[in-house]
């Protein structure tokens, strides 16, 4: 018995905050319906290259475990089709500007009876933005993301990946699970809005706590943290390790493996405080030793002495290693052949074995058929 099994689900969600959201609700179990437009479909479809049997690698990676259906919210039947869908539905997950379904009798008013859990994931929540579109770089340059992120004396910079949009998702997907929850105890429908724009300051987390108790504006630091020292990458002879001592003990014992004994007795550095305070001699002294040999030798010293340390790795490496093996699966598609695309990280909780991410409209005239009703 999957964690969602018998949970329908609508997804009225395109490109990534929404359909993540959808992904982890149908990897849990939950018959996840996509509709997407005519002619392109998700506009994921097309983020590309690389591309495998016309799909984007982007668009895999954020719909497997659904049925897609192509609806046109322009044509009536379709239309009453969709209503119809909504009304069938336990979850409704859109993330159009506010007020696009209720053109179409869609919205919160129109479908919230009989227990639906509706959620929204906006780009902004009420206020002056409320109606403008957002991707994820915009909220990044929005919420202080890219004044923190990058090398200190280069341009703002982005992070590598849409992660606010995956934060987002996933806070969306853990509300709708909530408010499964509290119908489940009253029977009462539930509102859900989940705005990128909201989900990425509460991602800001310490950098955000620093500013709002400490007063402090987080400038880019590079790979180093603004509250721990050493807690950074280092230029190893042939490449770069990180290197994270986020605890006294753990700075002690770094340095003696490093050969900083004058550091354990020195007391401005007994406690991280300290640390922070004279971060530049810290790490000056630290890069000096760090610089003398491999990154191998310095990821088996700080193995030796219980501190974290680790090989800066690219893609290639991290797929090649063997810890990643169990997260790599092989989906069989009949149309585009196999599929390798990152597992699901939860177990334990019911997850799904996985389908292939579907076809544009591969599912539509099953669900003409057969409408989908309760």
């Amino acid at each position: 018995m999957h964690a969602l099994s018998g949970v329908r689900v609508l997804d009225f969600t395109r490109v990534l905050a929404g359909p993540h959201c959808t992904m982890v609700l149908a990897d849990l179990g939950a018959d996840v319906i996509k509709v997407e437009r005519p002619g392109a479909g998700d506009d994921t479809r097309g983020w590309g290259p690389p591309f495998l049997g016309g799909d984007a690698a982007y668009f895999l990676s954020l719909n497997r475990n659904k049925r897609s259906v192509v609806l046109d919210f322009e044509d009536r039947d379709d239309r009453a089709l969709l209503r119809r869908l909504a009304v069938g539905a336990d979850v409704i997950v859109e993330n159009f500007r506010p007020g696009v379904l209720d053109r179409f009798g869609l919205g919160w008013d129109d479908v919230r009876g009989d227990g639906l859990v509706y959620c929204s994931i906006p780009a902004f929540g009420p206020g002056p933005r409320a109606d403008e579109p957002g991707y994820d770089i915009v909220v990044q340059a929005l919420t202080g993301f890219m004044s923190i992120t990058g090398d200190p004396s280069g341009e703002p910079a982005k992070i590598g990946v849409a992660l606010l949009d995956l934060v987002t998702g996933l806070y969306a997907a853990i509300a709708v699970q909530a408010a499964l929850e509290t119908r489940r105890r009253t029977g009462e429908s539930q509102r859900v809005t989940v705005p990128l724009f909201d989900a990425a300051v509460a991602a800001l987390a310490n950098q955000a706590a620093n500013h709002l108790i400490g007063g402090m504006v987080p400038r880019p630091m590079g790979t180093a943290h603004p509250n721990l020292v050493p807690y950074q990458a280092f230029a190893a002879s042939d490449g770069f390790v990180v290197i994270a001592a986020a605890t006294d003990a753990q700075f002690h014992r770094l340095c003696k493996e490093l050969g900083l004994n004058e550091f354990v007795a020195d007391p401005r550095l007994v406690t991280n405080p300290g640390r922070v305070s004279h971060r530049e001699m810290v790490v000056e002294a630290i890069a000096g030793v760090v610089a003398t040999q491999a990154v191998d030798h310095w990821v088996a010293a700080c193995r030796r002495v219980d501190v974290p340390g680790a090989p800066v790795r690219d893609l290639a490496a991290l797929f090649a290693a063997p810890e990643t093996a169990g997260l790599v699966e092989e989906i069989v598609d009949p149309v585009r052949g196999m599929l390798r695309l990152v597992r699901s990280p939860m177990t334990g909780v019911g997850v799904t074995s996985s389908s292939p991410p579907p076809l544009r409209g591969e599912h539509t005239s099953e669900v003409r058929n057969h409408f989908w009703g309760r």
